[in-house]
């Protein structure tokens, strides 16, 4: 009886349709933990800020199963935030930091109201990458308690452990211990009004990874790769995580896809070609950019000044551009803010 009741409400939920995205709460990921215990229905729902009139359509529409005597829903969101993506790549190396530090520079320029957080906890480079050195965070009382308070550099909000650890010591910290720190990033930080939040994710598919896709309402995940095969075949690995947790996949980044000859323009693939377009097709999901090698990407990330807010004219920078206006087109978050000033 517990498994077509669960039947039932899942098709309930079904339709409810989030009317950014024109797609139900179900396949987006933003019910977890479904449980019928008797007969009361318990279930999470991650959300936006600004998505809790779902709350009461969910309430409406499962008031009419007769056998049910209360749902319970437990929202999860982070106060202020509109939409959390993750940006997230199978294997190391691909350049998925930078490619997160860009995408947020880009919306930023668009007008975008954004946060940086850096779940990198292995290999926090975010604060280099946007010109920052050890600082000293804040810690500020709320009602809800003590809160972490962002740096803001270039426009952009940021926290990373990069920033609370010691200057070349290893982040080896075990399992329990890292799942509170990312716990504690998720939920004690004080980020005010954003549009995005970018949660820059570790590599690969351990702990870290889960804890963060389980215990935050990311709405979507940016897949970074680059086109050889080896970094294709890991990538899979990661879109099998993420619908294990029914998170989708908003679309894939190729990086360093390739090199434009400085003399006569011409392009060539120093690494293959075709894997970022081979996994678009196979998730029937957007190739969102093209990332050609550009040395001027990784001297900007030394130096603290993203590509994608520098003054000259580039490919590369068009592309994140490019990402940045599908991002907004497909949320719709700045049309909707500009409306509301």
């Amino acid at each position: 009886m517990t498994i077509a009741h669960q039947q039932e409400v899942v098709q309930l939920l079904k339709q409810v349709i989030e009317p950014t995205l024109k797609n139900d709460i179900v396949s987006l990921g933003m019910v977890r933990n479904l449980r019928i215990v008797d007969d009361y229905i318990y279930l999470r729902l991650y959300i936006g800020s600004h998505q809790h009139q779902l709350q009461p359509e969910i309430q409406y529409k499962l008031s009419s199963l007769s056998w049910c005597k209360k749902t319970y829903i437990q929202i999860c969101t982070i106060p202020g935030v509109k939409t959390t993506l993750a940006v997230s790549s199978g294997k190391g190396g691909v350049g998925k930091s930078t490619t997160a530090v860009n995408i947020a520079a880009a919306l930023k320029l668009q007008g975008a109201k954004v946060g940086l957080l850096d779940a990198d906890v292995y290999g926090p480079n975010v604060p280099q990458m946007l010109g920052l050195g050890q600082a000293d965070i804040q810690v500020i009382n709320t009602p809800t308690g003590d809160k972490f308070l962002p740096l803001e550099v270039q426009g952009i909000k940021i926290m990373s452990v990069g920033l609370l650890a010691e200057a070349n010591r290893p982040l080896a910290w075990r399992g329990p211990v890292l799942h509170k720190i990312i716990t504690q990033f998720l939920q004690d930080v004080q980020w005010g009004e954003l549009d995005y939040l970018l949660i820059d994710l570790p590599p690969g598919t351990g702990d870290a990874q889960i804890t963060i896709i389980q215990e935050s309402p990311i709405c979507g995940v940016i897949l970074v790769t680059t086109p050889q095969q080896v970094a294709v075949a890991d990538v899979r690995r990661n879109i099998y995580m993420f619908r294990q947790v029914g998170v989708p996949v908003l679309g894939i980044i190729e990086n360093m896809s390739y090199l434009i000859c400085g003399d006569c323009g011409l392009r060539t693939p120093i690494f293959g070609s075709g894997g970022g377009e081979q996994l678009a097709a196979e998730l029937q999901t957007p190739l969102l950019g093209q990332i050609p090698i550009d040395p001027r990407i990784g001297s900007g990330s030394d130096t603290g000044n993203p590509i994608a807010m520098s003054e000259y004219t580039s490919p590369a920078r068009e592309v994140f551009t490019q990402i940045a206006i599908s991002l907004n087109s497909t949320f719709m978050l700045h049309d909707e803010s500009t409306q509301l000033d």
